[in-house]
C-alpha cells in the first residue's frame, strides 16, 4: 500500500539506541573521574540511576523526564549532599557528545528516506524527549534534510501514547490518518498512539523484545498490536514504500 505520509519514531527506530547510550554513559564516567570523583563503575551507575529515578518520579509524563543533565544534577546532589551544577553540566555534555558521535543509522534508513522523497511521501518524526536533543540526533544521523516536520513531547506537552503526538504531525503535513502510517519500536507508546485512529502501524522490533521470527508476542494488548510486525529496517522499507 502507498501512503501520503510516514510518521517515524526516532530512538531504536531510525538507529540502534543502546550502543549510543553505552558510549554516552562511558564518556560521562570518564568525565566524572577527570573532575575528581572517585567513582568505580558500579558507584557511578548507581548515582546515575538514583538521579534518573528521582527525575522520573517528579516529572513523569513530560519530556523533561528524559533529561540527562537533570539525572546528573539530581544524582550528584543526592550522592554528595550538595548541589553540583557545573559538574552535572559537564557530565551531561560528555554524555550527549559521545552519544551522538556513536550514533549510526540502520543501513536501510537513507535508501528508505530517498525512496519516500522520490514518491512525494511526506516524512515526520514524532518522538518523546526534548526538541533540541532530538534535532541533534537527526543531524548526527544525516537524516534531517529528509524530514518534513519534527514533533516532540516537549512541543506537545505530553508523551506518547497521547494522540496529539500523531494528530499534530498529521495536521502539519495536511494529511488524514487513513493516508498515513506510523513506525516505531515500542508497542506501549508508538503503536498505542495510533489506537482508535484509522492509521496503519508498523512495529519495528529489531531487538526481538516483543516477538521472534516474525511472530508477535501474544501478551500485547489490543491497542499495542500493530498492523505490521517486522524485525529489520529492510522490511520496514517494504511496508512503507
Amino acid at each position: 500500500m502507498s501512503y501520503e505520509a510516514v510518521l517515524f519514531d526516532l530512538d531504536d527506530t531510525l538507529y540502534p539506541y543502546e550502543p549510543a547510550a553505552t558510549a554516552g554513559r562511558d564518556a560521562a564516567f570518564r568525565r566524572a573521574g577527570a573532575l575528581g570523583y572517585d567513582f568505580d563503575r558500579e558507584t557511578f551507575a548507581a548515582v546515575y540511576e538514583d538521579g534518573r529515578r528521582a527525575v522520573k518520579r517528579q516529572l513523569a509524563g513530560v519530556a523533561a523526564t528524559h533529561d540527562r543533565f537533570a539525572y546528573f544534577e539530581r544524582g550528584l546532589a543526592r550522592h554528595t549532599g550538595d548541589a553540583q551544577p557545573a559538574d552535572a553540566h559537564a557530565l551531561g555534555t560528555a554524555y550527549w557528545d559521545a552519544f551522538c558521535e556513536q550514533m549510526a543509522p540502520f543501513a536501510e534508513l537513507r535508501p528508505t528516506l530517498d525512496r519516500l522523497a522520490a514518491t512525494d511521501t511526506a516524512v515526520a518524526v514524532t518522538t518523546n524527549m526534548q526538541t533540541r536533543v532530538q534535532l541533534r540526533k537527526l543531524a548526527a544521523l544525516g537524516a534531517g534534510d529528509a524530514v518534513d516536520t519534527v514533533v516532540t513531547s516537549e512541543t506537545v506537552g505530553r508523551e506518547k501514547p497521547g494522540a496529539a503526538m500523531v494528530t499534530l504531525p498529521l495536521a502539519r503535513l495536511d494529511c488524514s490518518p487513513s493516508e498515513a502510517v506510523i513506525v516505531g519500536d515500542n508497542p506501549a507508546t508508538d503503536i498505542a498512539s495510533a489506537a482508535g485512529l484509522p492509521l496503519d502501524s508498523v512495529l519495528f522490533d529489531h531487538t526481538h523484545s516483543h516477538g521472534d521470527g516474525g511472530t508477535l508476542d501474544e501478551s500485547l494488548s489490543a491497542a499495542q498490536r500493530p498492523d505490521h510486525y517486522v524485525d529489520s529496517f529492510a522490511a520496514v522499507r517494504e511496508v512503507v514504500t
